[in-house]
Formats: C-alpha cells, structure tokens, sequence
C-alpha cells in the first residue's frame, strides 16, 4: 500500500514533535585530559545565546558548549551541573550554549537538565594538568535572569576587594570568569587562602537589553532575580565541603551580604 505525501510529512512533524528531549555536549569531553595539550589557546570564540565577555583575571578557562534538543517551546533556564555546583543555563532558539567555566585539577564533573528537572547529559572528566592547584576556596554566582547583569564581590582577610573592575589579587585569589552577558557564572577561586575572615556579596549591578546596558527599572525579564551562590571548600578532594545560598534580588543597586566566613 502507498502512503501519501502528505501523510508522510504529517508522520515525520509528528515524529518530531513526539521526539525525546536530548543533549550534545561538544566540550568538555569524557576521560584523561591535560588541557595545557589538548585546549590550545584559542582567539574569542562565539557562544549563545550572546558572547561571554569574560573579564577574569587569571588563565586556563574552558567553554562548556553544546546543544539541547526536543526542548523547544519548553521554558527556560534549564540546568547545567558543575562539579555540583547548579547553574541556569539558557539557550538560543536552536538549543545551542556556550558558558565559561574555570575546571580545577582532579576530576571534574558536568550535567545538562532539563528545566523539569530530567537528566540529559552527563560528562566525568580527569583534569591532569600539573600547572593546576586544585582550588581551596570557589565561590560561583548564576542568576535566572538572562537579561539582568548580577556581579560578584569578595573581600579577603588582608582587606583586598575581588569585582568586575579589579579581578586580580596580589594574594593570589581573583575572578577566573566574570560573565557580563547574562546570567553568569562568576567564580572566584583561591589556592592558598589566607587565615581570616572573607566576606562574599552579590550586587545587582543592572540590566542588558539588544542596545546594550541600562538602568532602566523593569527592563529586565523576571520581576525578582534568584541569585544561587554556591560555596565551596577543598574541591574535588576528599575533604570537599559545599554550601548553597538562594538569594532573591529586586531592584537595582540592591547589594547582599551573603556569607562571612572564616578560614
């Protein structure tokens, strides 16, 4: 028996319709690596859904890139898991992002989900470059705001100040990846912490539209912006410990205090 045209391409809009949600990850891949050879520097790559403008202080840096499928009319942000660390992830009308992240010596994990929740994708990888101290200090800041511009600050014990505008310290810690295009991660590391007090904000710092940065109150896509902040000591050793702060922002200016802590 002949089945029309037409209804073959019904049948294929539906098959596609019916299609199981599912997740390509370009980078970073499974098993041994040692990114000094296998990630040469490389010059600003594009990313979605608008290029990380990353101002961070220090080298080394990875782009997680990849494309989710099936997910389209679903809403947004969906889910991208590093090393534990929950961060919104959005994406073009493809499907497609790119986000930077900063991976530390040892093994390293990522995830992709679903905004439901559903596990798509998962990577386990072995950072093996011998130049990479693993990070006893990591703070990394995402937001669910992807036309909100949210910045991280941290003040250490000996009075040094970590934001946008000065990302190195001369204590050794900084700000591997200070996204500026919406919504995050910023993340600071340190490999040698100082003994003391650290103090950890978030300052709402304003919004990002298709003309750029403004000011304007409302211009941005949720009425409250969720901030997660999450804290961590000695990753990817044994003696890892994690803390993880939902900080709701309303206005712009609004600076939080999130954690003082000492070390």
């Amino acid at each position: 028996m002949r089945i029309p045209l037409l209804s073959l391409s019904l049948l294929g809009c539906a098959v596609g319709a019916w299609a199981e949600p599912a997740a390509q990850l370009d980078g970073p891949v499974g098993g041994w690596r040692h990114s000094g050879l296998l990630e040469p520097q490389q010059g600003p790559r594009v990313a979605y859904p608008t290029p990380p403008i990353d101002r961070g202080g220090q080298r080394g840096r990875s782009l997680i890139e990849g494309r989710l499928q099936g997910l389209e009319g679903q809403r947004q942000p969906h889910r991208l898991v590093v090393n534990g660390n929950p961060l919104p992830l959005y994406t073009d009308a493809q499907g497609r992002f790119v986000r930077p992240y900063n991976f530390g010596a040892g093994s390293n994990s990522v995830e992709l989900a679903s905004a439901d929740g559903q596990s798509l994708k998962r990577v386990q990888f072995y950072e093996a470059d011998s130049l990479k101290t693993p990070a006893r200090v990591r703070v990394v800041l995402g937001w669910d705001d992807p036309k909100a511009e949210l910045d991280l600050h941290l003040l250490t014990p000996d009075g040094q100040h970590a934001f946008w505008a000065d990302p190195v310290m001369s204590n050794g810690g900084g700000l591997d990846v200070d996204s500026v295009d919406g919504p995050g991660p910023e993340m600071f590391t340190m490999t040698a912490p100082l003994h003391g007090t650290y103090l950890v904000y978030v300052n709402y710092w304003g919004n990002l539209g298709s003309g750029g940065y403004n000011f304007q109150a409302g211009s941005n896509q949720n009425e409250v912006i969720t901030a997660q902040i999450s804290l961590v000591f000695n990753e990817n050793t044994p003696n890892e410990k994690r803390e993880t702060f939902l900080v709701p922002l309303r206005g712009i200016g609004d600076l939080q205090l999130i954690k003082a802590f000492d070390y």
